[in-house]
């Protein structure tokens, strides 16, 4: 199994490693599975989640390719990179979700890119753990960084940790 790039893709180490670009509202949190008003996750050995605010919450993370220990040669044959990311909302409380991922140059400049959402997801609807994934390819030689950043906001302004639940976060490489 390819392994994960991300650091910290749970929360299990509260913030740690995750740049946040946008922190509206009360700020990020992390909270235990499955949460106030929240779902069981399909893996039990995820016990945490991130969850957003009020106002616009992302947090970031760019990974060096050479610094994880891959070669310039095997980055320029172009392997396939798979981005996941799993999210959900609460059963009182509508929220969006977004994800956007990079493949970026040595000057950490666009290859490619993936935007998934904004996504809305209302209370009434089905808010279980709903999973986003996407398969980078024929992206062109060059590739030495990846960004990944996600996150949302509740839809109803309240006060608190109403949005988006984010976990089990990957970024892999198919070298």
């Amino acid at each position: 199994m390819a392994r994960n790039l991300l650091k910290n893709p749970n929360g299990d180490e509260q913030l740690d490693f995750w740049e946040l670009t946008e922190n509206g509202g009360d700020l990020w949190q992390v909270e235990d599975m499955p949460g106030d008003r929240g779902h069981d996750f399909c893996n039990e050995e995820v016990t945490k989640y991130f969850v957003t605010s009020f106002e616009l919450c992302l947090k970031r993370q760019v990974i060096d390719l050479l610094e994880e220990g891959y070669s310039p040669d095997q980055l320029d044959d172009q392997p396939p990179v798979t981005v996941e990311d799993w999210f959900c909302g609460r059963t009182d409380c509508g929220c969006t979700y977004q994800m956007t991922s990079c493949l970026l140059d040595e000057n950490q400049e666009v290859l490619q890119e993936y935007k998934h959402g904004p996504e809305t997801l209302y209370p009434e609807a089905d808010c279980s753990w709903k999973q986003v994934t996407h398969t980078f390819s024929d992206y062109g030689p060059g590739m030495r960084f990846i960004s990944f950043e996600h996150g949302g906001q509740d839809t109803n302004y309240w006060k608190g940790w109403f949005g988006v639940r984010l976990t089990g976060s990957s970024v892999t490489l198919g070298v």
